[in-house]
C-alpha cells in the first residue's frame, strides 16, 4: 500500500518538513506578516504537528475536531493581526512544501499505485480545505465581535 508508506514517510520526516516550509515562508513576501506578527517557533509547533500527525489528521479526526482546532486557529491568527491572505498562503505553502517533498522522494512516479496515491491525495486536499474553511470562521467570528464591540461604543458615545 503506497499510500501507508506515504503516511508513515511524511511522518518520519515531519521535522525536515517543517524546517523547509519555514524556510519558504521566510523567503515568501506573502507571508512577511504573518512571521512578524507570530513567532517563528509557533508556526514551527503548528506545521510539524500537522506533518507529523497526518494518520490522525486524515484518518482518526472527526470534522468537528478539525474544526475545533482550526476555528481556534483562525481566532488567534486574526486577534495577532495576521491578514487572511497571509494566512491561507501559508496553509497553501504547508501543502506544497508536501507534495514537493514526495516527489523528491519519488514516492509519486509508480503508475500502476496511482488510485492509492489519488486517494491520499483527496484525502490531503479535503483535510487542508477544511482547515481554511474553519479557520475563516475564526477570522469572520473575530471581525464580527470587533464591529459588534464598535457598535457598542458608538451607541454609547451617541
Amino acid at each position: 500500500m503506497l499510500a501507508i508508506r506515504l503516511i508513515n514517510l511524511i511522518e518520519s520526516k515531519a521535522e525536515r518538513l517543517s524546517e523547509g516550509l519555514l524556510l519558504r515562508l521566510e523567503s515568501a513576501p506573502q507571508c512577511q506578516e504573518l512571521l512578524r506578527r507570530v513567532p517563528r517557533e509557533e508556526v514551527k509547533r503548528r506545521t510539524f504537528e500537522i506533518y507529523r500527525n497526518v494518520t490522525d489528521w486524515l484518518l482518526t479526526k472527526t470534522e468537528a475536531e478539525i474544526e475545533e482546532r482550526y476555528i481556534g486557529l483562525g481566532v488567534r491568527r486574526a486577534h495577532q493581526g495576521v491578514p487572511f491572505s497571509a494566512f491561507l498562503w501559508a496553509v497553501n505553502a504547508t501543502k506544497e512544501q508536501l507534495w514537493e517533498f514526495l516527489e523528491e522522494e519519488g514516492m509519486l512516479e509508480k503508475p500502476f499505485e496511482l488510485f492509492g496515491e489519488l486517494g491520499l491525495a483527496h484525502a490531503l486536499a479535503k483535510f487542508f480545505d477544511h482547515v481554511l474553511y474553519s479557520a475563516s470562521i475564526g477570522y469572520e467570528s473575530v471581525r464580527h465581535d470587533e464591529a459588534v464591540t464598535q457598535r457598542n461604543k458608538h451607541a454609547v458615545a451617541s
